[in-house]
């Protein structure tokens, strides 16, 4: 029998390109690959690269390098880009990066293996033109739906396969494999955007916005939950927008309770919500549901009124004070993380006292500060008014050592609160590890167990909150509590 084909799949950026890569690896385990972990044990090397911002853009360069080393001295026979900086740049990044064999856009997805196929066997495959994805769908939500399935949408595989697709496939299983043992996994709500926000390119190459059909999305947790999972994470360019096209901009509030009914599954989070488009109803059910955390990653980028009617965008330090009073008048301990754009063209030094004044009065949970950078193709880039990168830079210095001082004092607030820990990592030597309700996977800090006796990666845990280490807690579980006696007894 001849050999078979191994590939390795190495995920940068974002939560929704590792949801990519695991229907990536899907399509290509239904096809005969082998997947591997470590690339240089595979065949074929396939970087999902970020395009977001430059740092993201010189990190999928280096991976790239990195894997095209490996061709020397390993197994690697190929390295191959995709994801959001090869959709962006097509050719462009194939003529100015040889080292990669090929650069495959979201059109390639659903022909993956073939590609990967022709790409090993020695064949070219030739990069993609670049275009405006947003062009691709109908105008008006309502009409996208009907056309949906002429494009290319990562993340948006089918459910109910034939059986064998999937491991443990069934009739709830997706075009998915998971690439990890995580107890936490996300799922794709939707894709792409209808905000026009000025600093931001994602529109153009993810596309416009367009829902997944809430039975979809149902029947993937369900067999996620049948693969061990715990947590699952509603991930999208914006979830506040789901169900517009759908006829129901309400849906998530309806979809909600469904999946934290989902057997085995014991958190749903939602993530990237745009404080403009906040409702009441929406905020009730983050509030209320069981299972469903109260969890806000929302993204207010600056609270100065001038720059933000610059970048686009709705909203004043007043108004977002007044929706995190809102969210924290019913549930108290609400999660509550953001980011920050400093060093905006036009930002003068009130403004950005504005923004101070906003981060001192919100208690964020976990902030991220990015200095501005010009973005080809969006309309800020061509904006006058630039800041010299010295002050940006300086800027962005002094934010982030605020908002490191503030997520800090946010975190010694929790002292003496009891909360409900999911195990994720076991060590003997670096501790128990996991994250309690306001901590959404790899951005928002951790908690630290004192003690992990009987402890192990998934379960679920009542604590409390100690001390702190930063943004990270240190939480004592609490013997006989509900929730340590529940998985005592599985």
């Amino acid at each position: 029998m001849p050999e078979r084909r191994t590939v390795a799949l190495v995920t940068l950026g974002c939560a929704r390109n590792e949801v990519d890569s695991e229907e990536l690896a899907g399509r290509l385990e239904a096809d005969g690959w082998q997947l591997v972990e470590d690339a240089a044990d595979a065949d074929v090397a396939v970087v999902n690269t970020c395009g977001f911002v430059e740092a993201a853009k010189k990190d999928s360069v280096d991976a790239l390098l990195e894997a095209n080393d490996l061709k020397d001295h390993g197994r690697t026979q190929a390295v191959v880009a995709v994801g959001c900086m090869a959709e962006r740049y097509g050719k462009e990044l194939a003529q100015a990066l040889p080292e990669a064999d090929g650069v495959l856009g979201f059109d390639d997805y659903a022909d993956i293996s073939d590609r990967l196929q022709t790409i090993l066997s020695g064949g070219i495959h030739a990069a993609h033109t670049p275009r405006d994805r947003r062009k691709l769908l109908p105008i008006s939500p309502a009409e996208r739906q009907e056309s949906a399935a002429a494009v290319a949408l990562p993340g948006h595989g089918p459910t109910d396969l034939p059986e064998g697709v999937a491991p443990a496939s069934g009739p709830r299983a997706p075009l998915r494999r998971r690439l990890d043992g995580s107890p936490v996994a996300s799922v794709k709500l939707a894709s792409g955007c209808d905000r026009r926000c000025s600093f931001c390119a994602i529109p153009s190459f993810r596309g416009s916005f367009i829902s997944r059909r809430p039975s979809d999305v149902l029947n993937e947790t369900r067999w996620l939950a049948e693969q061990g999972v715990k947590e699952i994470m509603l991930v999208s360019e914006n979830n506040t927008s789901y169900g517009k096209d759908l006829g129901d901009i309400r849906l998530l509030e309806s979809l909600l309770p469904n999946l934290a009914d989902v057997d085995g599954i014991e958190r749903v989070r939602v993530s990237y919500l745009q404080p403009a488009e906040m409702r009441p109803g929406l905020i009730d059910v983050l509030t209320s549901t069981p299972k469903v955390v109260p969890y806000f990653d929302l993204s207010f980028q600056h609270s100065a009124p001038d720059v933000l009617r610059a970048m686009r965008r709705f909203g004043d330090t007043d108004r977002f004070l007044e929706l995190l009073d809102t969210i924290r008048s019913k549930a108290p301990e609400a999660g509550v993380r953001s980011n920050f754009i400093v060093g905006f063209p036009g930002e003068s030094e009130s403004d950005l006292a504005e923004l101070e004044r906003f981060l001192n009065g919100a208690r964020l949970d976990a902030i991220g500060v990015f200095g501005y950078s010009d973005e080809e193709g969006t309309e800020a880039a061509t904006y006058e008014n630039k800041l010299d990168e010295d002050i940006v830079a300086e800027r962005l210095a002094h934010i982030s050592r605020l908002a490191e001082e503030l997520v800090s004092q946010r975190a010694e607030e929790r002292v003496g609160q009891t909360v409900h820990v999911l195990v994720e990592s076991v060590d003997a030597e670096e501790g128990v590890y996991g994250r309690a309700e306001h901590q959404a996977p790899e951005t928002d800090g951790q908690v630290l167990l004192t003690s992990g006796e009987g402890l192990s990666v998934g379960r679920m845990v009542e604590a409390k909150v100690v001390g702190t280490e930063g943004v990270d807690l240190v939480a004592e579980p609490l013997t006989g509590s509900p929730v340590c006696t529940e998985e005592a007894g599985r």
